[in-house]
């Protein structure tokens, strides 16, 4: 069809449309644009989910850095999308840290090797939303996510979330800490350790800032929950290991402050050996918080990356993140409309009182406070 042919069935179907609603004319700007992968902002700027499919697929390939395997069933996902839509998913830097992967989409902008999709702790997918790394794209499900748990310009929305909990090896362990103020206590004479450098970890941020809120702090003052950390390690009860699943079968790691997410993990993979791993969130500071999924403004594979999150967004795969006890952010909507896997979400700890989160400006206040502070007031 010709472009005036095109452009005459366009108006005529407009019209009809209008009429039928008993409004007034339109014009060809009403037609949905039309552009790359790369540049589109939906998935009907791309010509529909079809396109979309196709285009991905003849790129081939995901850069999704940092996704472990047992972190919030990125094993599952990666593997369905893998099956779905024969599109390769390349897991770079397995153990790194929200921070770098910012540093990353900085350091190999241009190249093939860049990230195309990035999972951030909230207060790092916002600094890179200020720092204009971050592609604003609306997947489908976009309206359905609570205002508060996205940008609203759709340059990130968070997928999955937990609280920070308290891990602890009941064999190694009697008996195991239930709150903050107990991990001061000097039978945990160097069992404490925490997951990552809040600096540069979503998780060790959030235990922060948990730690904060057991002490005197608040969602405007992260201050407590440093000096906390570095009272832990001055009555020598903090412990600089890393907290993994070969740690705390070891022994090394005997308590471990962490996502509930990751602490329930533990558990499963541990069943069958000599540790009898328990959860606990603690009642002095309870903290909530959830993770972000971004497209890289730059993504090598564009098509691949826009089609990464829609799949993310579906009911299927936001149950799938329940396999490893993280809390879907469509939770709630799900359980309305009856599609959450209800058995999967009654194995997840019960939490008293509704979450509270912090603003963006008291996260991004408190992540500069925790890069400024942690390194001379924190334990070292």
């Amino acid at each position: 069809m010709s472009a005036p042919h095109r452009a005459r069935a366009t108006a005529l179907r407009c019209v009809a449309a209008l009429l039928a609603l008993g409004l007034g004319a339109c014009s060809e700007d009403d037609a949905p644009r039309r552009v790359g992968p790369a540049e589109a902002t939906s998935v009907s700027e791309v010509g529909g989910m079809d396109a979309l499919v196709r285009a991905a697929k003849k790129e081939g390939r995901l850069n999704a850095p940092t996704l472990l395997p047992r972190w919030a069933n990125y094993g599952g996902l990666i593997k369905g999308f893998e099956k779905k839509y024969g599109i390769d998913v390349v897991v770079d830097m397995p153990y790194g840290s929200s921070q770098d992967e910012i540093d990353s989409m900085k350091r190999n902008r241009g190249k093939k090797s860049a990230p195309d999709v990035l999972d951030l702790g909230d207060s790092f997918a916002q600094s890179a939303a200020r720092q204009d790394l971050l592609a604003p794209y609306r997947v489908r499900g976009y309206d359905r996510i609570p205002d508060s748990q996205k940008d609203a310009e759709a340059r990130w929305y968070n997928s999955y979330g937990g609280y920070v909990a308290i891990g602890c090896d009941t064999r190694r362990v009697k008996p195991c800490p239930v709150s903050f103020a107990d991990l001061l206590k000097p039978r945990y004479r160097g069992m404490v350790a925490l997951n990552g450098n809040p600096t540069t970890a979503g998780s060790a941020f959030a235990a922060v800032y948990a730690a904060a809120l057991a002490n005197g702090g608040s969602f405007d003052d992260i201050g407590p929950g440093i000096e906390f950390f570095d009272r832990l390690e001055r009555v020598g009860n903090f412990n600089a290991g890393n907290p993994n699943t070969a740690a705390i079968a070891r022994g090394d790691t005997p308590i471990s402050i962490e996502w509930d997410f990751l602490n329930l993990k533990h558990v499963d993979e541990l069943r069958g050996t000599r540790v009898d791993w328990k959860v606990s969130i603690p009642f002095d500071g309870s903290f909530s918080q959830y993770y972000a999924q971004a497209i890289n403004k730059d993504a090598p594979h564009p098509a691949a990356a826009r089609l990464w999150e829609e799949y993310l967004y579906t009911d299927h795969a936001q149950n799938l993140r329940l396999v490893d006890y993280a809390r879907p952010v469509l939770m709630d909507v799900m359980a309305e409309d009856g599609t959450l896997d209800k058995a999967r979400a009654a194995r997840l700890p019960t939490v008293e009182g509704a979450p509270h989160f912090p603003s963006e400006s008291e996260l991004n206040e408190a992540l500069r406070v925790v890069r400024e502070d942690w390194a001379t007031s924190g334990p070292n």
